[in-house]
């Protein structure tokens, strides 16, 4: 301990001669007085979610369905009724995913070899976020994407990563047909848009964000995002850089967490540029080159994406899984369920 505590104090000496100053010094002993990020930040198991156990009841309703404010993907506003359905009460963990290919043996598409466009052999991989060294637009996205060879569910980053210590984060690296793989193993199914929208809002109709008004602070986060100027500089969202354990920043009004950043959510609604119209095809849309996901993640910056608001909405590709997406499922509501 003696040894550890003195090549800690030569360190620290070092860096303020190398650079010059106490300040580095100062940054030096703070980082290093950072509690470890946790594991977990409420209790959760490895079971598929059921009503009152992991799943949340919504209430039927209508509510104001997109927003005219931000993207004119998410206009124009329209009233949308929706029946009473039960909805998780988080994104699907890596622990519930890896029970259910355990129990069913299932390989999940990133992890089979696949077709480019021009009909080439893929090997397994999926997309990977990586922090560029310099950025000459927001436009060109291949500056921070690559495909990865090896990276899955289960290698998130590529094939030297892992999931230690991640078991309560959120599933990624999933495309569609593997979320609606799990779903129809759990007896669940995808929320579509429309349901996924009317629960994020949590009785808040209108408001811009899931807890209401007023964009969160640095200082008082609400949602696992960006804090910086993406894609160069993360100053992390309660130590998070990347995704954290469901659970760890409040829940919306109606006891969902997670419906704001932290991972992207797959929908069963085909895209289609109007809102208005994507229910009508939703699970519907077999070929379909891409579904809704919504929610945002934790690489939407308020210079980048911004996307962490119930209304907004993206198109998710069929082809593949990607670092920062993920899936809650959901129930229709039964007459048991009704009277529960």
């Amino acid at each position: 301990m003696a040894g550890a505590q003195a090549r800690n104090s030569l360190l620290a000496t070092a860096l303020a001669l190398c650079i010059g100053g106490f300040g580095v010094v100062t940054l030096w002993r703070v980082w290093r007085a950072q509690p470890p990020l946790p594991e977990a930040c409420i209790p959760t198991g490895d079971a598929p979610g059921a009503p009152d156990a992991g799943m949340v009841r919504i209430p039927a309703g209508a509510f104001r369905m997109g927003s005219e404010d931000f993207r004119p993907e998410e206009a124009p506003t329209a009233q949308i009724s929706v029946p009473g359905f039960w909805i998780d009460a988080h994104d699907i963990t890596n622990a519930q995913f890896a029970r259910f290919v355990r129990e069913t043996g299932y390989v999940t598409l990133a992890e089979r070899e696949g077709r480019n466009a021009d009909g080439s052999r893929r090997p397994p991989g999926a997309w990977v976020f990586a922090e560029p060294d310099e950025v000459k637009n927001l436009e060109d996205i291949s500056q921070w994407w690559t495909f990865v060879d090896g990276a899955d569910w289960r290698h998130p980053e590529g094939p030297r990563s892992n999931l230690d210590g991640r078991q309560n984060h959120p599933v990624v690296q999933v495309a569609i047909e593997d979320a609606e793989a799990y779903a129809r193993w759990a007896g669940h199914r995808l929320p579509t848009e429309a349901e996924w929208e009317f629960a994020a809002r949590g009785g808040r109709d209108g408001a811009p964000y899931v807890w209401g008004d007023e964009p969160d602070s640095d200082d008082a986060p609400k949602a696992n995002r960006w804090r910086g100027v993406f894609p160069t500089l993360d100053l992390g969202s309660k130590g998070f850089k990347r995704t954290s354990p469901v659970g760890c920043f409040p829940a919306n009004g109606y006891g969902l967490y997670d419906m704001a950043g932290n991972v992207w959510q797959w929908t069963s609604s085909a895209w289609s540029e109007d809102h208005r119209i994507t229910d009508a095809s939703a699970r519907a849309g077999e070929g379909a080159a891409s579904y809704v996901i919504k929610g945002g993640s934790f690489l939407c910056a308020p210079n980048f994406c911004a996307r962490y608001r119930p209304a907004a909405r993206q198109p998710g590709d069929t082809a593949g899984g990607a670092v920062h997406i993920g899936f809650r499922t959901a129930l229709s509501a039964s007459p048991t369920a009704e009277r529960r």
